[in-house]
């Protein structure tokens, strides 16, 4: 038996394009079969719903609320609910896992980490950094940045990219031997399309899905069969061009073997 987890996914009472609440969320995913969901509204470097200028305290009690509204429904009708976030930098954006309300409220700080800082911090608190649709255009991006060095793994599936992203993060992710996940995005349920992961254990615990991920345990990934069959090797143009990030957190020009080089 598998067990099906959302691990990427935005409600509208704490990120600017989420529609749904936190509790149709949850009755939907109930709907379709899921085990559970990992809640991951934007944080405050990306598009969050909620006024920056409030204090701290005030904004990670709005922040936390569209998982707490989720995790109530839940609760009521048998649907795991868990806690996560998605932070962005510049338009490269990652998944944090491991981190509850509680550590949030009592580290104001992690609003300025660097990448390097975010993981080294999360990791110290017990938690993962998946680099979410690293392959995905947008924009209000100049350039595809990959941070192989600042993250435990990649989502190699998303529902929100196009089929070829997609087929070039799986390629990347091989070739660089990386833990992949799959998750919707999902902003509005019903949803036209959901994505995500398969376990063969029921977690009780985000800090176990932390600790597969960290130990590099198998991950089945729920996506259509025909997702990655794109041809990944192409000649994308300038804005596509994606460069993996140095030690300074800057991407090297010489890398940009992930977007024009074939093989």
């Amino acid at each position: 038996m598998a067990f099906l987890y959302e691990t990427h996914m935005h409600t509208r009472q704490a990120s600017a394009c989420g529609v749904s609440t936190g509790k149709e969320h949850a009755r939907w995913y109930k709907e379709m079969g899921y085990t559970g969901i990992i809640m991951t509204d934007h944080f405050f470097g990306g598009n969050t719903a909620i006024d920056r200028s409030l204090p701290w305290e005030e904004r990670i009690r709005l922040f936390c609320s569209g998982y707490e509204d989720a995790k109530a429904e839940g609760d009521r009708i048998g649907l795991d609910v868990f806690f996560g976030l998605e932070q962005n930098y510049e338009g490269d954006e990652y998944l944090i896992y491991g981190l509850d309300p509680a550590y949030l409220m009592n580290h104001p700080e992690m609003e300025h980490w660097t990448r390097r800082q975010q993981l080294e911090e999360v990791h110290r608190a017990g938690g993962c950094v998946i680099q979410a649709h690293p392959f995905r255009m947008r924009g209000y991006m100049n350039i595809i940045r990959l941070a192989e060095g600042y993250c435990d793994g990649i989502e190699a599936a998303n529902a929100g990219n196009e089929p070829l992203d997609d087929a070039r993060a799986l390629r990347y992710g091989r070739e660089k031997g990386m833990v992949m996940t799959a998750g919707s995005d999902n902003h509005h349920s019903p949803a036209k399309a959901l994505f995500g992961i398969r376990l063969e254990k029921k977690l009780t615990d985000i800090r176990e899905y932390v600790k597969i991920i960290l130990n590099q345990e198998p991950v089945g990934l729920q996506v259509p069969e025909e997702r990655f069959s794109p041809e990944a090797e192409f000649l994308p143009d300038e804005r596509h061009r994606a460069y993996l990030l140095d030690e300074h957190e800057q991407p090297i020009p010489s890398a940009e073997q992930w977007l024009s080089a074939r093989g």
